[in-house]
Order: C-alpha cells, then sequence, then structure tokens
C-alpha cells in the first residue's frame, strides 16, 4: 500500500460522533430509564455527569431535570378505571359484571 493510498484511507475514516446522555420519562415526568441509544418515547438530553448518576429520585418537570426533595404518598382512590373491587373490601377484586367500585393507586408529592 503507497503512503497516498494509506492516506486516502484515513481520511475516509469518519468522524467519531459525540455520545449522548438521555432519560426517558412518562408523561408525569416519572424517569423510565437511562439511555445512549435511540429509543422511542419522551427524553430530555442529559449532561455526562446527569447519567452517570443515573438517579431514580428525580422528575422531569418543564423539560429540565428536578431532584425530588419531597415525599412521595400513594393513596388508592376510587373512580372510574382501575381495578374493580367488592364495595365494602377493597382487598377483593371482582368481575366487571358483579357490583364493584374501580380504585386506581394516586400518587401525591409534597415538600
Amino acid at each position: 500500500m503507497t503512503p497516498e493510498q494509506l492516506q486516502q484511507l484515513f481520511q475516509a475514516v469518519p468522524e467519531p460522533q459525540q455520545p449522548f446522555f438521555r432519560l426517558y420519562h412518562d408523561d408525569q415526568g416519572n424517569p423510565l430509564f437511562y439511555s445512549m441509544a435511540y429509543e422511542s418515547g419522551t427524553y430530555i438530553e442529559l449532561t455526562p455527569e446527569q447519567y452517570h448518576r443515573n438517579n431514580s429520585n428525580v422528575r422531569v418537570r418543564d423539560g429540565k431535570l428536578v431532584e425530588v426533595s419531597w415525599q412521595t404518598t400513594f393513596k388508592l382512590v376510587p373512580g372510574d378505571s382501575g381495578s374493580p373491587c367488592h364495595p365494602d373490601n377493597v382487598a377483593v377484586i371482582v368481575a366487571e359484571d358483579q357490583p364493584h367500585t374501580k380504585w386506581s393507586k394516586q400518587t401525591y408529592e409534597s415538600n
């Protein structure tokens, strides 16, 4: 191989791409997973430091990463969607055609 051919070979090598760091999240801003791959879904770009911390104690608010410093409480609440339960006992799941109350999990976050 001649020096000119070797030079052409080196010039043909593409420039390495900068890695990207993403946090994919749901519609409420709860983290789903961190990734350096192209995935479908909603995500925000992160700094390498944010990515390597891999913190699950965060939320996405207004397109920015926010560390959670509040208490998260979960509560079962009656509603139009959720699991159909016996009207007198939320621990007993019943069929949709039986008398029931639907319950779903509600998340409350406070300082």
